[in-house]
């Protein structure tokens, strides 16, 4: 089965080319010839999943599926969520977005988040959704160099280290982005048997 993902992110391709058993074959925008922004204009993980996997679904015709994913914060209420990747401005790199995180969270002691993907799957023309989520805290300064975006200040639950500090084995015990793909695949698994 062979599936485009509808993400110009290469950390997110590789994440999930990792994830996915052997038979179901990742494409990426790139490798597919398809070099356009998918534009996230809603304020739902959900919706913008939904608006990126039906745009690749209407140019290609191909299953594809899509993600979205936003770190949200208690007590910014729920915030950056949707806007995570541009949270410190539309041209924001993620070491300003984390920069600006730190700040807004400079003097709060409620520092719990969380991490949740949406996938939105369209296969054969319908679609499905699948939810993954990962709880954590956010720390008081960036710790390692592994992973992308927030990764350096999320701590998950049952654990002293960040993403940031985690391999990417290590990374997928934990990941929200995994949950919601582990969905996807057993699904996709009863739809090839």
């Amino acid at each position: 089965m062979q599936l485009i993902f509808a993400s110009n992110n290469t950390n997110k391709v590789k994440e999930i080319q990792q994830i996915l058993p052997p038979g179901i074959e990742l494409v990426s925008l790139k490798d597919a010839g398809i070099l356009i922004d998918i534009p996230e204009p809603h304020d739902s993980l959900e919706a913008n999943a939904r608006e990126k996997s039906t745009t690749i679904f209407q140019l290609t015709g191909k299953d594809c599926f899509s993600e979205d994913t936003g770190l949200e914060v208690m007590a910014l209420g729920g915030a950056p969520g949707v806007r995570s990747a541009r949270y410190a401005g539309e041209k924001a790199d993620p070491a300003a977005n984390t920069a600006k995180l730190l700040d807004v969270l400079l003097n709060n002691n409620d520092r719990r988040a969380r991490f949740r993907t949406v996938i939105s799957l369209i296969l054969a023309g319908t679609e499905y959704q699948f939810e993954g989520i990962c709880t954590g805290q956010i720390s008081h300064f960036p710790k390692g160099n592994n992973g992308f975006g927030y990764d350096p200040v999320f701590i998950p639950d049952g654990e002293t280290r960040s993403f940031g500090e985690m391999s990417m084995d290590e990374k997928k015990i934990y990941s929200h982005r995994r949950k919601a793909t582990d969905q996807l695949v057993s699904f996709l698994a009863k739809q090839i048997i």
